[in-house]
């Protein structure tokens, strides 16, 4: 017998899921009816898509390294290219002179040995001088032409800077540029070639004899004893003409020269 009526504690409680709570006593804890969160009434769900998020990502890590080995084939399509070209010898000449307005392609510092730098300038001294010539040649044809000379020395002497300046780079001082650049016997020859014509056309331009419209087309001694006696200004633009011609000459001799040497030298 138990004493001062205490339960027992083997004794089951019956549980009525059906009871609203004043029958019996019930054993299951009430679950708290209060929303979770951050203390709000009508707290929202975020649903963070993760299987999406991650796809995305896998996605733009594909499409990246399909197009970093793209640019790596091209890279070596590219560098495929400059090295069939280096081993064929087709040199890349890019335009880069003038400065203000290239239109040839000129870089003896880069492109030509040391040791024939020196000689290369004064090749192109010489180009650049019969550059001089045939243009003071125009100027002083037309100071004659004002003065009564005639249009048709003019035109001549137009013709002249024309034809000689584009000409004189092409026949000898490009052919001379490779050869200096590639020693290619071929140019060398090319080039002792059209500057012998170089010469000649700048000792006969000094002279000036009066085969071609009494010489007053070129500015050359006969040419400015002839015009002097008339007009003095233009007697003083044709001797000035007549001075660089003779420079341009001498320089061309001088120049010819050291190259034939620098290419017996090398032969």
């Amino acid at each position: 017998m138990n004493r001062n009526h205490d339960p027992n504690p083997f004794e089951e409680e019956e549980v009525n899921p059906f009871s609203n709570g004043t029958g019996s006593k019930s054993r299951v804890p009430s679950v708290a009816s209060e929303p979770l969160g951050f203390g709000q009434r009508h707290d929202a769900t975020v649903d963070i898509p993760l299987e999406t998020s991650n796809g995305d990502s896998k996605k733009k890590s594909q499409e990246l390294a399909v197009w970093e080995a793209d640019l790596k084939r091209r890279e070596k399509d590219i560098k495929r290219r400059e090295d069939s070209v280096a081993k064929a010898g087709v040199p890349v000449d890019d335009k880069n002179w003038p400065p203000f307005f290239p239109i040839i392609h000129h870089d003896i510092a880069n492109e030509i040995p040391v040791h024939a730098q020196r000689l290369q300038y004064s090749a192109f001294a010489s180009w650049l001088g019969i550059v001089l010539c045939l243009v003071f040649n125009v100027v002083a044809v037309i100071v004659c032409w004002i003065r009564g000379g005639g249009v048709k020395i003019f035109f001549l002497a137009v013709i002249y800077a024309l034809l000689g300046i584009p000409l004189s780079y092409v026949l000898w001082y490009r052919p001379l540029y490779r050869a200096m650049r590639t020693d290619s016997a071929l140019k060398f020859s090319w080039f002792f070639m059209f500057y012998l014509l170089h010469i000649a056309f700048c000792i006969f331009a000094a002279i000036a004899p009066p085969v071609v419209f009494h010489g007053k087309s070129l500015t050359g001694i006969l040419a400015a004893i002839d015009v002097f006696s008339d007009h003095v200004l233009v007697g003083i633009f044709y001797l000035i003409g007549f001075g660089l011609f003779c420079l341009e000459a001498l320089l061309s001799l001088w120049v010819i020269q050291r190259i034939y040497m620098f290419f017996r030298g090398h032969k």
